[in-house]
């Protein structure tokens, strides 16, 4: 009798634990995808490339080289520089979405595959949309090197300018699978920002009563990047461990409903 009453007491737990999350899957809903379907470049509808800029982390805007779509995922790629006519040591991978589709709160995951290397630095990140007077910048996953481990950040005047990185604690790391795919995700309300991996929260910053300048200015539409980048915080680069790269398998924007 009491293996029955066990047993009936954990199916009634497992029975309710797949309600809750039926629940919590029914609160949002699916506003914009891209499953990287199409062979070639990146939809144009929906990224454009990042221009080059200076540097050894430079990104390349060559369709056919350093971002492209191949097998269902996107690929952006470092590697070592080949053409003669381009001064710089390597070139990268990077899109974004800007003037092409940003959101203001809601949901966003990104289901990623991380390389590694001397000098990688992989990043999914959002930006405001059009200018504003104060900073905003939401770092949902930066990693460096061969870490085991991934950064999630937020940026703001009130971080950068003035300092205040511990009040509220602006970053965090947390532990991914390494080698295999991972869902980097967001969830932002106009009250917070939780970070998470493969579900789980594992960074929240808070909106907090201040009468300092900047620290939340999270309250405008923000557009989407991805991009593989090398040098810069990730410090040295080795020629030797490259070509690397970041898969990406898809990116889901929801809204709350």
């Amino acid at each position: 009798m009491k293996q029955i009453l066990f047993a009936i007491a954990i199916s009634g737990l497992s029975l309710l634990s797949l309600a809750q999350e039926n629940k919590t899957a029914r609160n949002w809903k699916l506003v914009w995808v891209d499953n990287f379907s199409k062979n070639g470049s990146p939809d144009s509808t929906k990224w454009s490339y990042i221009p080059a800029s200076g540097g050894c982390y430079r990104y390349m805007t060559n369709t056919n080289k350093d971002s492209y779509v191949k097998d269902g995922k996107l690929i952006l790629r470092a590697q070592v520089n080949t053409n003669p006519k381009d001064t710089s040591k390597y070139t990268t991978g990077g899109i974004r979405s800007q003037g092409k589709f940003s959101f203001l709160y809601g949901k966003i995951e990104v289901r990623a595959k991380l390389g590694a290397g001397k000098g990688s630095w992989p990043a999914i990140w959002l930006l405001p949309e059009k200018d504003q007077p104060l900073y905003g910048e939401i770092d949902i996953m930066e990693h460096l090197n061969h870490d085991s481990i991934f950064y999630q950040t937020i940026h703001s005047h009130y971080t950068l300018k003035l300092g205040f990185k511990d009040n509220p604690p602006h970053s965090a790391v947390a532990p991914f699978k390494i080698g295999q795919f991972n869902v980097f995700g967001l969830e932002w309300s106009p009250k917070r920002l939780d970070l998470t991996i493969n579900g789980k929260c594992t960074f929240s910053y808070p909106k907090i009563q201040t009468d300092k300048p900047g620290q939340w200015t999270f309250d405008k539409p923000y557009y989407i990047i991805l991009n593989q980048a090398l040098g810069g915080w990730a410090g040295s680069i080795d020629p030797k461990e490259l070509p690397l790269q970041m898969e990406v398998d898809w990116v889901k924007v929801y809204e709350r409903q």
